[in-house]
């Protein structure tokens, strides 16, 4: 079994990745790391989970060595987030990054960082969005420039940022595949904005209720529409997700990596 530092223990996505990995057999939680302000500071990361305890007290503070974790997973803050990579790039331990909502100086740290370690930055760990991606790109790349991109996303009303990460990595696929920036060319949200223009990629974005989530990309053209869409019921699928992709990731040589690369997809023209 993978050994795994889990920073963001406590949160939503760590507490779903404690409980599948009780229940698989290509993982192990070695220690868990919270924010300094949780509750749950000093409790076993099993408890806190709702399954038995592991024997792993959750913590505030990352051990220099990474508790000697093979890999690490991240769902926590930006702020902890960027510390975390700064901990694993001197440790020499792979880190696979869910967290979202980062500034501007994420894309140069872990340019950087993935000199020295392998980093798998998945602002979503579900197989299927994975997949989604792929199919968003061919799409943009074969259909013609007429063809307008329109992505939808809808979230719990928990969620901090907007637009979700998925949906700027779905924006992000269709936009190289078509040649565009993907910072430029991207429009969240319209009011007041006038007229769609060639080449935008607009995203819409929902807060509501406890959805999971939703990111449906719209291609619109003269006479027809295609659709490629995801719907997660489940938050256990990005746990899974994730697992699989640390256990993957901890092999891996320094460098870059998405899920994309995880389950062998082209993600090339």
């Amino acid at each position: 079994m993978t050994k795994a530092i889990l920073i963001g223990a406590t949160g939503r996505m760590g507490t779903a990745i404690v409980r599948a990995s009780l229940s698989g057999k290509s993982l192990e939680v070695v220690a868990a790391v919270a924010s300094s302000g949780s509750k749950s500071l000093g409790l076993d990361a099993g408890e806190v989970a709702g399954v038995k305890p592991l024997g792993v007290r959750v913590v505030d503070e990352l051990p220099p060595d990474l508790a000697k974790a093979q890999v690490a997973i991240d769902f926590s803050r930006p702020d902890l987030s960027l510390r975390a990579l700064n901990v694993c790039r001197a440790a020499r331990v792979p880190i696979v990054i869910g967290t979202t909502g980062h500034g501007s100086e994420f894309e140069a740290r872990i340019a950087a960082a993935s000199r020295d370690i392998a980093v798998l930055v998945a602002p979503n760990t579900s197989i299927g969005v994975a997949v989604a991606q792929e199919l968003v790109r061919i799409a943009a790349l074969a259909l013609p420039a007429e063809f307008d991109i329109e992505i939808f996303e809808a979230h719990h009303k928990h969620k901090l940022d907007a637009p979700s990460g998925t949906a700027l990595a779905l924006a992000e696929s269709a936009a190289k595949a078509r040649g565009l920036d993907p910072n430029e060319d991207t429009l969240s949200g319209r009011a007041g904005q006038g007229a769609r223009r060639d080449g935008e990629i607009g995203i819409a974005s929902v807060r509501a209720g406890d959805i999971v989530g939703t990111h449906t990309v719209l291609f619109a053209g003269p006479g027809e529409r295609l659709t490629v869409g995801h719907e997660a019921t489940d938050r256990s699928i990005f746990a899974n997700g994730a697992i699989r992709a640390a256990a993957w990731l901890a092999t891996q040589k320094p460098g870059r990596y998405t899920m994309a690369n995880v389950l062998g997809l082209k993600t090339t023209g």
